[in-house]
């Protein structure tokens, strides 16, 4: 296949955009800020590498996409994507990038069209899980943290002065510190 022109390539950065815009997992982690202080313009970034990595590499598999797009969420967003979505992104993006080197694009415009649409519609929300769920419940036990925290950062705990504790010893070898009354 022919290599692609400048409007093309751009064309082709306007479908990983869409794609990106409208994908749950990745605007998840921009609004809730998985990526840092900067998770827009990481998310912005991701455009522009994903792009590059198409030019860079001939004849990418879609596997090869998915490793490239997962790697890219992980270092930057601490976020490991396991819902099956980050299939469906690859599968899009290199069918878009074919269709681009097809000279397709029209098809593009549309596709990327109908995702804004899509994206105008309504945005993907976070809604705290139904405790029945084992699932749910199995994942916060997984995150659970050693020390306190707040907002996800740690806390050093505040020992209270000597005279309002007293001590009593417990079985196991630790001690327990309660406050007087």
């Amino acid at each position: 296949m022919a290599p692609l022109t400048s409007s093309t390539r751009e064309l082709f950065s306007e479908a990983v955009r869409a794609v990106l815009e409208t994908w749950p997992v990745l605007q998840i982690a921009v609004d809730n800020g998985f990526g840092g202080a900067f998770s827009q313009q990481k998310a912005e970034w991701m455009v522009g590498a994903i792009q590059q990595h198409f030019m860079d590499n001939d004849d990418l598999q879609q596997d090869e996409v998915e490793d490239f797009i997962s790697e890219l969420m992980n270092n930057e967003f601490d976020t490991v994507v396991d819902d099956g979505s980050l299939t469906q992104v690859a599968q899009k993006v290199c069918e878009m990038f074919q269709q681009c080197q097809q000279d397709r694009l029209k098809e593009v415009r549309e596709q990327i069209n109908q995702m804004i649409q899509k994206k105008s519609a309504g945005r993907a929300k976070v809604t705290p899980a139904a405790d029945d769920d084992d699932d749910e419940s199995e994942d916060e036990e997984a995150m659970e943290c050693d020390g306190p925290s707040v907002n996800g950062a740690a806390v050093q705990e505040q020992h209270l002065p000597p005279q309002a504790t007293s001590r009593e010893e417990v079985d196991d070898g630790w001690t327990v510190v309660r406050k007087k009354k």
